[in-house]
Parts: structure tokens; sequence; C-alpha cells
């Protein structure tokens, strides 16, 4: 038997390799996973639910363990990305130059949209979500809670506000005597 001619090639020997059936299978749930989006696209208060609930679980574990302060500062410099992007026009008046205003739909077939987002809501939920859950698998490796002391140093992220000192100080004798006497 010829092996280019009918069907029992290198071709055939390939897809019974431990490679191929790791592809066939993550091609497969990679649709299923795919088709769970599709599913969901139209449930958008279920998705903000299930968001919650994710970002709630992360939030109590990075309080129960108390570390993994960098990776939350990360993630919410990230969150602060997406929500940019969310609430910016998808193309800006200025940049467009159009110092006559919106324009309005000349043709049927044009469609008037007053504000389309850069990023859209989906992707913006997705995006979240799939940041928190990557997040909360940090929270896991210890590789990831540096160790900078972060509230012990007072360095954080957030400030309380001014600082306010009591007028009542110990002064020491040496700034008491320099103090004018009335």
């Amino acid at each position: 038997m010829d092996a280019g001619a009918g069907g029992g090639g290198v071709d055939d020997l390939s897809s019974t390799t431990p490679a191929a059936a790791v592809s066939r299978w993550s091609f497969a749930l990679s649709r299923r996973f795919q088709r769970l989006l599709d599913k969901s696209t139209p449930h958008v208060l279920h998705r903000w639910i299930a968001f919650l609930a994710i970002a709630i679980t992360y939030i109590i574990r990075v309080y129960f363990v108390q570390g993994f302060y960098i990776v939350s500062y990360g993630l919410g410099i990230y969150i602060l990305n997406l929500l940019i992007g969310f609430l910016s026009p998808q193309v800006d008046p200025e940049i467009q130059n159009l110092s006559e205003g919106p324009t309005l739909p000349t043709r049927g077939s044009d469609e008037f949209r007053p504000f389309v987002r850069r990023l859209p809501e989906f992707k913006f939920w997705y995006s979240i979500t799939k940041a928190f859950c990557i997040a909360f698998v940090m929270t896991f490796f210890s590789a990831f809670d540096v160790p900078l002391h972060m509230i012990k140093y007072k360095y954080v992220p957030f400030s309380f506000g001014k600082q306010r000192y009591n007028r009542k100080r110990a002064y020491s004798t040496e700034s008491a005597s320099l103090l004018p006497r009335d």
C-alpha cells in the first residue's frame, strides 16, 4: 500500500499523539465556554449579580488572609482603566474635529448613535470578572504576597484626610527652653 495515497499517512498518525488529543480537548472546552458566554449575553442583571458574588468572595478572601495588597492595588488600577474605557466615547469629537457638532443620519441605512462606548458593556463585564478571578487565584500563592509592610509604615494607596495633631504635645526640655515665655 502506498502511504501517501489513501489514508494511512503521516496525518493520521499525528491525530493520535497526546498533543493532538490535548488540542482537541482544549478546542472543545473553548467552544463550550464561548457558547456559555453567548447564552449569557442578554442576561445583564444575572451577569452583574454573578460578578458581585465573585468580587465579594475576593474581598472576603483578602480580608481574612490580611495580605495581597499589591494584587489588590494592581486590580484597582486595572478596574479604573476599564472604567475609563467604559465611560469614554469610541470617537472623541474634539479629535475628529467636528466643529459643526454631531450630524444626523442622512440616509435610511444610517443609524443615529449619540454615544457609542469605547468598551462595550459585555466586554467590560467580561474583563472585570476575569480580572477578579485571576486576582482570586493569585491569593492562593504566597509569591504574590509581597511583604512591604504597607500598613505598618502607613504606605497605603489611599488617605483618610488631613492628619491632625493634638495641641497638648509633650515637649522635650530642649524645645521647651527655645520657646519664648510670656
